[in-house]
């Protein structure tokens, strides 16, 4: 009986110990998750991966493992992988890592290791994006009061129409082959508002003003109008003048020439 009891006892001790031991390593790998640092950078500019190296540490990339190093009392390797070559130093003041002239395919995890006291881990997801492209506007369909704006498409771009504040129309695509855009037909009794066109990313936006195009009642908006006019008005100003100058010379030819005809008969008279 006592021998059971023992068993019984031993068995409930192993599966608590089990218990503990599952419940630590997931408690830890949830920890080793959530210390990733999701961070962006943009295209042609530097990134610092933020965990300061004052003596010794390493970094990490993906697969690649360590691509520099940093020792006490030694010289420094930094970068070991030639794609980072000259594009990845330790700042001398900031005491962080450094990749300069960031490409798209930088992208990736990277690991911090410090060493300067024990060792500490910081990882960071880097996601690096192209400054966002200015939205264009096409000419403006005077005949429908419309316009179409539209972007070139790249990772997480959102293309957006808006009257004031008020988001009015919003577009994005996973296809990076083809372009954004949207339509804006504007109604009469809205023509006065402001619209805006804007292209955004994670990093950077870009914002277009939407010209007015037409009047309230579709046609051609009155500047427009006006424009023409004055360059009609303009226009046969210029004839008039440029007939009138022509009358004048053709006057004064013919006044000097009756003229001379004038005086060469009186001499011969005389």
């Amino acid at each position: 009986m006592n021998h059971l009891f023992r068993w019984r006892r031993l068995a409930r001790l192993m599966f608590m110990l089990q218990y503990f031991v599952i419940n630590v390593l997931c408690a830890s790998q949830q920890t080793v998750q959530s210390e990733i640092q999701q961070v962006k950078g943009i295209v042609g500019q530097s990134f610092s991966f933020q965990e300061r190296v004052i003596k010794s540490g390493n970094l990490l990339y993906g697969e690649l493992g360590s691509i520099a190093n940093v020792y006490p009392g030694k010289r420094s390797k930094i970068t070991l992988e030639k794609r980072f070559e000259n594009r990845l130093r330790l700042n001398n003041v900031t005491r962080y890592f450094t990749l300069s002239a960031l490409q798209i395919d930088d992208a990736g995890v990277y690991t911090v290791e410090n060493t300067d006291e024990g060792k500490k881990i910081k990882t960071f997801e880097l996601t690096v994006y192209n400054v966002v492209s200015k939205p264009q506007v096409t000419e403006c369909n005077s005949s429908s009061c419309s316009v179409v704006c539209s972007v070139d498409n790249e990772k997480e771009v959102t293309l957006t129409l808006y009257r004031g504040e008020e988001i009015l129309n919003q577009t994005s695509s996973p296809d990076l082959t083809t372009d954004l855009s949207l339509r804006l037909e504007v109604e009469g009794k809205n023509y006065n508002s402001a619209y805006s066109c804007v292209a955004s990313n994670p990093v950077s936006n870009e914002t277009v003003l939407v010209p007015k195009c037409c009047s309230e009642d579709g046609r051609a908006n009155d500047a427009d109008s006006d424009g023409m006019t004055l360059g009609m008005v303009i226009a046969v100003i210029c004839v008039l003048v440029a007939s009138g100058l022509v009358g004048l010379a053709i006057y004064l030819k013919k006044s000097r020439n009756e003229h001379s005809q004038g005086r060469f008969s009186w001499k011969s008279a005389g």
